[in-house]
């Protein structure tokens, strides 16, 4: 897909949701009511939590109780939620010429691996099996 114009906010949901559904079914059923979700820009409260200066970062954000932490018992909280974040991921596709599909797609593997408690190691296989 070419842009002549930078992708927008939908634009950018919809690569997110078309990468969603070529994951393995197995693992779409795994993260079955985790929200995903695409804001502009990481918010200054997230930055500081994470202990990051520059929004631009930051590309993406799993919020949630990994799979391998998660027991019965626990009391439900607010939903899991994974979060790209559009300008941060624009910069990128621009600073790296990665195709932008791609690019979004590797962003929604990292933060899916991020619900499984999956290493940052084991993430990066992951994508470059993609």
């Amino acid at each position: 897909m070419r842009h002549t114009v930078p992708p927008s906010l939908d634009d950018i949901v919809e690569m997110a949701e078309a990468a969603f559904s070529a994951i393995p079914q197995v693992l779409r059923d795994l993260v079955r009511g985790t929200a995903i979700m695409v804001e502009e820009v990481p918010d200054d409260e997230t930055l500081e939590d994470l202990g990051i200066e520059s929004p631009w970062e930051l590309t993406g954000l799993y919020r949630g109780i990994p799979l391998t932490e998660k027991s019965v018992l626990d009391v439900p909280q607010e939903p899991d939620t994974i979060l790209l974040f559009r300008e941060p991921i624009l910069l990128e596709w621009i600073e790296t010429g990665e195709d932008l599909f791609r690019l979004v797609r590797n962003v929604l593997i990292h933060e899916i691996g991020h619900h499984f408690g999956l290493s940052d190691d084991d993430i990066a296989r992951l994508e470059e099996e993609g």
